[in-house]
């Protein structure tokens, strides 16, 4: 099966790195316009010149420095993005961080801020492109969640709270989009290469290599080792395509197996 989004225009946040930069790449070889969000700006580059080195077009991958935890920020780079590009047919509501801790420390500030990155940015970007991809009668929204939205666990908290409410969300999203072509899903990522891992290995065991500190931490995962974020992006890719003209409301995990609940 040939995934193709030619003629398409995609925007990502949390686009610089990890599994934002995977999704792309991706994207990006399969025809699509990539529209890349994220607060800084070198790495945004970055990634802008290692998508163009695989091929794409440079009038087709584009950078937007942007906090998508503030709405004033959501609102100026989703209008820079359709005045640029013309219009968003997907959207991928990325951007985030594992942020964990006890409960009994988790401070207002903290709470508001984690909402504002991962929940309400997702909110703020999807209301807006919602009237053009109705009107289109196409659209696909992808929310990038984390397997605890299902399955959360002590400690888990802000993160585990916010990504429940991103799978709420989906879900409610999906139900009123679907009659008009916009097809609303969530992925759940478990343990996957990205960026956050490579800061976490050197932050905490840099003594050993990438490959032997990632598997010390998949003893649990039934597929025996740490996913790739290019086999996340190639689920994504396929999501964001007609290949998934029959797939709305779902929150899929992709984990290796990992968590408890399906």
């Amino acid at each position: 099966m040939d995934v193709r989004l030619d003629g398409r225009v995609a925007l990502i946040t949390g686009g610089s790195k990890g599994l934002g930069l995977a999704m792309g790449h991706a994207f990006a070889a399969a025809g699509a316009g990539v529209a890349l969000l994220a607060r800084g700006r070198e790495a945004l580059e970055e990634a802008r010149a290692g998508i163009l080195a695989a091929g794409a077009a440079p009038d087709r991958v584009r950078i937007y420095p942007s906090d998508v935890s503030r709405a004033e920020a959501v609102a100026e780079a989703f209008a820079a993005v359709t005045g640029e590009f013309g219009r968003v047919d997907v959207l991928v509501n990325n951007a985030g961080t594992s942020r964990t801790g006890a409960f009994e420390g988790i401070t207002d500030a903290v709470w508001q801020e984690d909402l504002d990155l991962k929940l309400f940015a997702a909110i703020r970007f999807s209301r807006l492109a919602w009237p053009g991809m109705k009107e289109r009668g196409w659209g696909r929204i992808i929310n990038v969640l984390n397997t605890m939205a299902k399955s959360p666990r002590g400690g888990s908290a802000p993160t585990s709270v916010s990504r429940a409410a991103g799978m709420a969300l989906t879900k409610v999203m999906a139900g009123e989009g679907a009659p008009h072509g916009i097809l609303v899903n969530a992925l759940l990522v478990g343990l996957i290469e990205s960026d956050q891992w490579v800061r976490r290995h050197a932050a905490t065991a840099p003594e050993k290599t990438f490959a032997e500190f990632t598997a010390g931490l998949s003893g649990d995962v039934p597929l025996g080792r740490f996913g790739k974020a290019e086999e996340f992006a190639n689920l994504a890719l396929f999501l964001a395509s007609d290949a998934a003209s029959y797939v709305a409301g779902t929150a899929i995990n992709v984990d290796g197996g990992r968590s408890p609940v399906v």
